[in-house]
């Protein structure tokens, strides 16, 4: 896209800039956290594909709801979720998202339409048809937006949710973040035809292909389907090419992949991106630099209340398992 203009869009790209940053700083402070065995279980970080998430989920209205993965830190604070919860959430305690019961992979926000998570692969997406379909059941004009990587495009219910979002022309917008190595297996070695988006012709829906490295330009690309979704014209799958520039989680060196071929893409970094466009409309790197600041305190605090936040009671995984517990 062009260089923002008017101060109007430089604005806009300046708060789509804090969103990308605050998940980035999260991010690294998460991998702080991780790696001094304060956080356990699994985590997966969005360091590298911020665009994609804050892009994608810019073009949503409140009434609308998102279907995560595993890889869902960058998702939830996207869509507002607040960062003292979620961090206490990954430390696992009584204060987090949800009571510490789900962890890294399974953030949930019912007010705000967060429908979580999810630590199976691909599982999720014919959940994500069915919370489509009781929107247009009720005929409340939501949409619902579904975030995947290509490693679930081989599975079993990816085809199922896309088959039925087809028949019944739900209002879902299906998001495949392909970032070329799934868990730790490149593409060409997985997927017999590279671009996702053109199973969209199996099933009769339509289909988008953008790289996701300019944040307004992926807001701009799924805005367009998700106004096709409300108007009742039916699905789309879009595949949004990214690169994550950790592992696939804390526990993976990720040497399956050149030092070069991620310094490579490191150049094409979209916070640098952002903050290009953001000096070239005549910000002053003084002003980004501030806002850093304020993004790193608004983290730090986070991390203190995680850490100084209560334990969950004695017995609590037994909770939310059996009725008579609830």
């Amino acid at each position: 896209m062009s260089q923002p203009k008017t101060k109007k869009e430089t604005e806009d790209l300046l708060e789509l800039y804090r969103q990308m940053l605050l998940i980035r700083r999260f991010e690294e402070a998460s991998a702080k956290a991780y790696s001094m065995g304060k956080i356990g279980g699994f985590c997966h970080l969005y360091i590298g594909q911020e665009a994609v998430g804050v892009g994608a989920i810019s073009a949503l209205e409140e009434k609308d709801y998102i279907v995560s993965t595993y890889r869902d830190h960058g998702h939830a604070l996207a869509r507002g979720l607040e960062p003292k919860s979620l961090m206490a959430e990954l430390y696992g305690k009584k204060t987090g998202i949800v009571s510490g019961n789900g962890g890294s992979m399974h953030f949930f926000d019912k007010k705000k339409h967060f429908m979580g998570g999810h630590g199976i692969v691909g599982g999720h997406i014919s959940l994500a048809a069915g919370i489509a379909y009781a929107s247009k059941y009720r005929e409340d004009g939501a949409v619902t937006l579904c975030f995947f990587g290509e490693g679930a495009a081989n599975i079993g219910s990816f085809h199922e949710g896309m088959n039925l979002a087809a028949i019944w022309k739900l209002p879902l917008v299906m998001i495949c973040e392909n970032n070329h190595y799934a868990m730790g297996t490149p593409e060409y070695r997985a997927l017999s035809v590279k671009d996702v988006s053109v199973r969209a012709a199996a099933y009769d829906i339509a289909r988008d292909h953008i790289e996701g490295d300019e944040v307004r330009k992926v807001r701009e690309h799924v805005k367009v389907a998700v106004e096709r979704a409300r108007r009742g014209e039916g699905p789309t799958l879009m595949e949004i090419s990214t690169y994550r520039f950790r592992g696939h989680s804390m526990s993976d060196p990720a040497k399956y992949r050149t030092k070069e071929e991620l310094e490579k893409y490191k150049q094409g970094d979209p916070l640098i991106k952002a903050e290009k466009d953001l000096l070239s409309a005549g910000w002053a790197q003084e002003e980004l630099t501030k806002m850093d600041e304020t993004i790193l305190k608004t983290v730090e605090e986070a991390v203190d209340f995680a850490e100084k936040s209560e334990e969950p009671p004695l017995g609590w995984l037994y909770k939310h398992v059996y009725a008579e517990n609830l």
